[in-house]
């Protein structure tokens, strides 16, 4: 009879260990990235990128800076055709951030370099609680439109 309570109470130990261990997983943003590009710019000087970030997790996160060795990057929203630049933006829980052509962008200024079609620009993407994440930019035709398959 004295081996019964040990067990038991061992065994609701770690059930509830297995609990919080479940519960702590679960509520992390999962961050990915695709569809990143930059149109291959005009000027010497500035130019923009384009991606998508998917939080497959539970919690919402933000983006919060982008930095690249390229030169500066400041993150802009477009709100009803006006363009804005902004601190951080929302990466929603089971959702997406995405920059593209007319809308969210990234805008690179102050380049070292002008990069040309076929080169790739490294850049950081930094959130409010997840960890940084790397992205090799390629650098598309100055026309270069996504398709929905790109």
């Amino acid at each position: 009879m004295s081996r019964r309570p040990a067990r038991c109470a061992a065994a609701v130990l770690t059930g509830a260990l297995a609990l919080a261990g479940c519960g702590a997983g679960d509520s992390a943003a999962d961050l990915s990235v695709s569809a990143a590009y930059m149109p291959q710019p005009v000027s010497d000087s500035m130019a923009a990128g384009f991606l998508t970030v998917t939080n497959n997790g539970d919690t919402e996160d933000e983006l919060t800076s982008v930095t690249s060795d390229a030169g500066e990057v400041t993150v802009h929203e477009t709100v009803d055709g006006a363009m804005r630049q902004v601190d951080r933006l929302p990466v929603p829980a089971h959702g997406r951030l995405a920059f593209q052509s007319g809308g969210d962008h990234l805008m690179f200024e102050k380049l070292k370099r002008q990069p040309k079609q076929g080169q790739t620009i490294a850049v950081e993407l930094h959130f409010a609680d997840s960890d940084p994440v790397t992205v090799e930019m390629p650098v598309k035709p100055a026309t270069y439109r996504p398709t929905a398959g790109d």
